[in-house]
């Protein structure tokens, strides 16, 4: 208990920090393919290869990944790489104090990271979406990288190898007297392995695996939740007649 506490604590003061660092950029709407089990297993590989070697996931543990079609040999021979066993959780590969020092804090942990992004702009996995796609090569800062949804964040562009670089491209306008920079759009400087189309794509399964893992049984959760308020809706109908003809004799 005292572990959880600890954590959400932790994860509370970061997206504070994210919120406080924020710029503004519009979030652009994330895919919600939470009942693909392709898309789920992808972004599943994706995770374990670019997000678990620096950033651990406390409170999933990998056999869960059952639940969208992987078996425990699948996981054991294409999923783990930071421990021997299918019942462990996924933690990070990276030794916190070396995380600390090289990024000035540990990375926090991921495994509701999609649900504690939630707000006015959009939800949690807009704002996942839309900040794995805003990344740009900025040289004053120590990680080489900048974000326009997080300014100055921390974290290097993890995806850059399948993006490429590119930087943003601005217009000016003038509003009220004064010039202002207007995001118009992105110029390609390097390419990546894969095409715009096909890292969006890559983007979106994996911000569609950290949604499913921030709460695995929604789906079942929505499913057993229609029927029930479809079993509801019988029995008013039921008891609504039967009080008629209970009361039909009464004046």
């Amino acid at each position: 208990m005292k572990k959880i506490i600890i954590t959400l604590v932790a994860a509370l003061g970061f997206v504070a920090g994210a919120h406080a660092s924020g710029g503004g950029h519009p979030l652009d709407k994330a895919p919600s393919k939470t009942n693909d089990l392709a898309s789920l297993q992808n972004g599943a590989k994706l995770f374990v290869n670019y997000c678990l070697n620096c950033h651990s996931a406390a409170f999933m543990r990998f056999n869960r990944l059952k639940d969208i079609g992987l078996t425990d040999q699948q996981i054991k021979d294409n999923l783990l790489f930071t421990t021997e066993k299918v019942g462990e959780t996924m933690k990070a590969a990276i030794d916190p104090k070396q995380a600390k020092e090289w990024f000035g804090a540990n990375p926090p942990d991921l495994t509701v990271i999609a649900r504690s992004r939630a707000g006015a702009g959009g939800s949690g996995a807009d704002y996942l979406y839309t900040y794995l796609r805003t990344y740009y090569p900025d040289e004053t800062k120590a990680t080489g990288w900048n974000n326009l949804v997080f300014p100055s964040v921390g974290m290097p562009h993890a995806l850059w190898e399948l993006q490429g670089k590119r930087v943003p491209v601005y217009d000016t306008v003038e509003e009220h007297g004064h010039e202002v920079h207007v995001f118009k759009g992105w110029q390609q400087v390097t390419p990546g392995t894969m095409t715009p189309t096909q890292y969006d794509q890559a983007v979106g399964d994996l911000v569609n695996y950290l949604q499913w893992m921030g709460e695995p049984a929604q789906n079942t959760r929505v499913r057993v939740g229609v029927w029930v308020l479809l079993f509801l809706s019988v029995l008013t109908l039921f008891a609504w007649r039967l009080n008629a003809a209970f009361w039909k004799d009464v004046k």
